[in-house]
């Protein structure tokens, strides 16, 4: 129970600070973080796939409350709760995240970034390609993706050295 406590705590805080200050920033009109996801890619590994995508549902549904994206986050989410185990056995052995969230301590610096940039490419490629819908300007896209991709993927590092 204490887990599930710490986790709505921390998402419901990630949202506030995605809703209020993350949405308002669009750096070089390209770069918006979504740092919500954090929360999705500190689940723990013995999480059911089920309970996974019910809490990315839940969360990405929130942000699109306060984002007026009807569905977008929420869509984006569900796809990385579902990749999520996929990418984690890429990446990170099966020893290092026995029944622990992945983390920078416990899968390593190297392992963790990995699975951290490409979880986050896949959901902020999710977001751009729903959000945009036009296969037109595919540089454009591919800009937008990245810049997020790297803006968030700084934050989540931040975090992570806070945390450890």
């Amino acid at each position: 129970m204490a887990k599930y406590l710490n986790r709505a705590v921390w998402a419901l805080v990630l949202i506030v600070v995605q809703a209020f200050v993350l949405n308002n920033i669009n750096l070089f009109g390209y770069a918006t973080p979504y740092l919500y996801i954090y929360v999705l890619l500190r689940m723990e590994t013995d999480e059911s796939p089920n309970n996974a995508m019910l809490w990315a549902f839940a969360c990405g549904l929130l942000v699109d409350v306060f984002s007026n994206t009807p569905g977008v986050n929420a869509a984006a989410s569900v796809l990385l709760a579902f990749l999520r185990p996929a990418i984690l056995r890429l990446y990170v052995s099966r020893e290092a995240l026995e029944h622990d969230a992945p983390s920078l301590k416990v899968a390593g610096p190297s392992s963790f970034a990995k699975y951290a940039a490409t979880a986050i490419l896949i959901h902020h490629a999710a977001v751009v390609l729903l959000c945009y819908f036009d296969l037109g300007s595919p540089w454009d896209i591919s800009a937008r993706v990245l810049a997020s991709s790297a803006f968030t993927f700084a934050l989540v590092l931040v975090i992570e050295n806070i945390r450890r």
